[in-house]
């Protein structure tokens, strides 16, 4: 029946099927035509899949992050780098991927990372001489590190889906991420003094000080979500719902750029992305559930002990297996119906569940904009009004260094677990 299962999603997702409708055909599918459980324990799966609570924080992250996105917070946050790294070579380029890491920090959203960079710097990097490939890889590719970095979606969603702690993976995330960042601050530096690419601006402390004061406030909500998670102040629900306050605070009272209307445009915006993922999760888990009745997971230990596979291969193997989906599924939808097959292998395996978490999401995050289907490519295009062939050509140099970024984390696992460690 697995073979089945499959075929059918696969076939569905090709003809233009949304996620939910080919993973719950399918399993309705299963259910009617083979022996076992009945068909009465399709919904009630798909309700059981929804009552988790650690997927509450999961609309409150995401009305924070729109909160932030329509309060200029992303204008300030780009200011802010491009006065600190005025004088480095590629220091435009830097500034979008900075800009681009501290939004995620702040909404935990690629593509609406994406496109607020996007529409900010663009402009600035074509007239700076980065060239429209260039820029657009930039642009592209640095979006994809905010599905790693605190707060995630996808740490949210993989902590429900493989039963681990969310605090430990927003932690595990952190190095990650910068070391994600750094890689391709380095790149981008070093590609821009070999062009030849004019710099920014000098430094100027005044200036720097005046742009750290208007971004202050709003780097300290991940700042306060992080550290009110791990000291206990809060749950990571509680903290969605701190961080909800928090962003509708900034927004309406310091920078006042939220009214009563755009809030209730944001909570709709909300609800709809909650509604998107969600639908998606019920799905995911009724699959699992299917899967899991078969067998499919314990099958799947037992042909690993007997091929002796050891981490290390088993860890390559899922790279290369992350990197070939995460370019034609979303994070969310990888997440929710790989986890349950391949987490229970890395423990057979002894590979820490959190830093497999970690490498995981680090995959998927590649895969964003790895062409031709990554999300991020979709979104760069609606963004900057370019061909989908030269969004393709400028982030293939940055595929590479995150494939490297990857690779690292993957042989290191004390990236991932070293201030979890640390914390304990």
């Amino acid at each position: 029946m697995t073979w089945l299962l499959g075929i059918t999603v696969a076939i569905l997702i090709a003809l233009g099927a949304p996620i939910f409708v080919a993973l719950l055909f399918a399993a309705a599918m299963a259910l009617l035509f083979f022996p076992g459980p009945p068909l009465i324990a399709l919904h009630q799966t798909i309700f059981g899949g929804l009552d988790a609570y650690a997927l509450l924080s999961v609309p409150f992250f995401i009305f924070a992050g729109e909160l932030m996105a329509i309060s200029g917070i992303a204008d300030r946050l780009i200011i802010l780098v491009r006065a600190l790294f005025g004088r480095v070579p590629g220091s435009l380029g830097i500034a979008a991927l900075g800009g681009s890491t501290l939004i995620g920090t702040i909404c935990g959203s690629s593509a609406a990372a994406v496109a607020a960079v996007g529409r900010n710097m663009y402009p600035q990097l074509i007239a700076g001489g980065y060239g429209k490939r260039r820029a657009a890889g930039i642009i592209t590719s640095s979006g994809a590190i905010d599905i790693v970095i605190p707060p995630s979606i996808a740490m949210i969603l993989y902590g429900a889906a493989a039963e681990q702690s969310i605090a430990k993976l927003f932690i595990a995330g952190i190095i990650p991420g910068i070391v994600m960042a750094l890689l391709m601050a380095g790149y981008i530096s070093f590609s821009a003094l070999i062009a030849r690419i004019p710099r920014d601006t000098k430094f100027q402390a005044r200036v720097a000080w005046e742009a750290f004061k208007q971004a202050f406030w709003a780097l300290t909500m991940p700042v306060f979500v992080i550290v009110g998670i791990y000291a206990g102040f809060f749950s990571p629900t509680e903290a969605g719902g701190f961080a909800c306050a928090y962003a509708a605070i900034l927004g309406m009272v310091v920078y006042r750029t939220v009214t009563f209307r755009t809030l209730l445009e944001a909570a709709v915006s909300s609800a709809m992305m909650t509604a998107r993922i969600m639908i998606v999760v019920a799905a995911a888990g009724v699959i699992s559930w299917v899967l899991t009745v078969e067998g499919v997971p314990q099958a799947l230990i037992a042909m690993t002990a007997d091929s002796g596979l050891s981490p290390l291969g088993f860890l390559l193997t899922v790279n290369l297996l992350l990197l070939a989906i995460g370019c034609v599924l979303d994070p969310t939808s990888a997440i929710l119906v790989l986890s349950p097959l391949l987490v229970p292998i890395a423990v057979s395996l002894g590979i820490d569940p959190i830093h497999f978490g970690v490498v995981m999401t680090v995959n998927l995050a590649i895969g964003m904009f790895t062409p031709p289907f990554g999300l991020n490519i979709f979104v760069a295009q609606s963004v900057l009004s370019l061909p989908t062939s030269d969004i393709y050509r400028g982030v293939l140099p940055y595929m590479a260094v995150q494939i490297s970024a990857l690779a690292l984390i993957t042989l290191i696992p004390a990236l991932s677990l070293w201030l979890i460690n640390g914390m304990s």
